[in-house]
């Protein structure tokens, strides 16, 4: 539960839904095409009863949500809502944030690459209105109310 202070903080409230190392990894595996139950526990090796406390949260937070499976069989996917597809974004930060600053030289990692042109994706980077990429120090916050 968020106290005061942070009650207006999206970053905060997005953390209560998303803050959790399993849910991200979760919808990591969603954006790789992941669907169901047996796939997430066999890819993450997540004890099944914390895996199915995850995915509960995620779909009562909108996230994720449970489907017949699209084969036909009495199996129950769960596929990325318009909500999940949206934290694609942020996923991307941590991965390229991790592979600038967690590997070292030589060392093996993942590469995400876009399926159109095989070429691994450019760097995310945060721009203003107007085209200027922009950092911390070019920014500010404040309150607004949205009706």
């Amino acid at each position: 539960m968020l106290d005061d202070r942070n009650n207006q903080c999206p970053v905060a409230r997005a953390l209560e839904v998303i803050g959790d190392r399993w849910a991200l990894m979760i919808l990591r595996d969603a954006f790789d095409g992941l669907r169901r139950f047996s796939e997430f526990q066999k890819n993450l090796g997540l004890a099944k009863n914390i895996l199915a406390s995850r995915l509960k949260l995620l779909v009562e937070g909108g996230l994720l949500a449970l489907q017949p499976a699209s084969d036909g069989s009495a199996y129950k996917e769960y596929v990325l809502t318009e909500q999940g597809r949206a934290v694609f974004p942020i996923v991307i930060g941590l991965r390229q944030w991790g592979e600038r600053f967690l590997f070292e030289g030589g060392e093996a990692r993942s590469q995400l690459l876009d399926n159109a042109q095989g070429q691994p994706i450019e760097v995310l980077q945060v721009r203003a209105r107007d085209g200027r990429v922009v950092g911390p120090e070019d920014c500010h916050r404040r309150v607004v109310r949205h009706t």
